[in-house]
């Protein structure tokens, strides 16, 4: 029997075996998370939010450590957490690629600043 996971806030899922990482299950449903330790618990990068309801193995002791207060928000790593049947979890946006959407977003404000509104000329 395969659990489905979805990834969000991209959509992306996957029919995994119960027991597979959360980390190879993105990559099987090609969505992208960071990792610097190469699943080893050791970066913190590999974070994500388990929606309620999401059936994602008991954590252990060492991911335990890792994560601190963040558990109690719902966050787990995604190289120790392992799927147990269906599942919701959101991946947080990339630091670099919110800092540029970030920058763009306010690139485009200004440049709404900046046009003339069309209609409000007298021609």
């Amino acid at each position: 029997m395969k659990a489905l996971i979805t990834f969000m806030p991209e959509g992306k899922s996957a029919q995994v075996r119960p027991g597979t990482t959360v980390l190879l299950a993105a990559a099987k449903a090609r969505v992208h998370i960071r990792t610097r330790c190469g699943g080893n618990a050791a970066c913190l990068m590999c974070k994500i939010k388990a929606a309620p309801g999401s059936a994602l193995s008991p954590p252990q002791a060492g991911e335990l450590r890792k994560l601190g207060a963040l558990r109690h928000e719902g966050y787990r790593l995604a190289c120790q957490a392992r799927v147990a049947g269906d599942s919701v979890v959101s991946v947080p946006e990339d630091p670099l690629r919110a800092a540029v959407r970030r920058q763009l977003e306010k690139n485009r404000e200004r440049q709404d600043m900046v046009r003339p509104d069309p209609e409000g000329e007298d021609l």
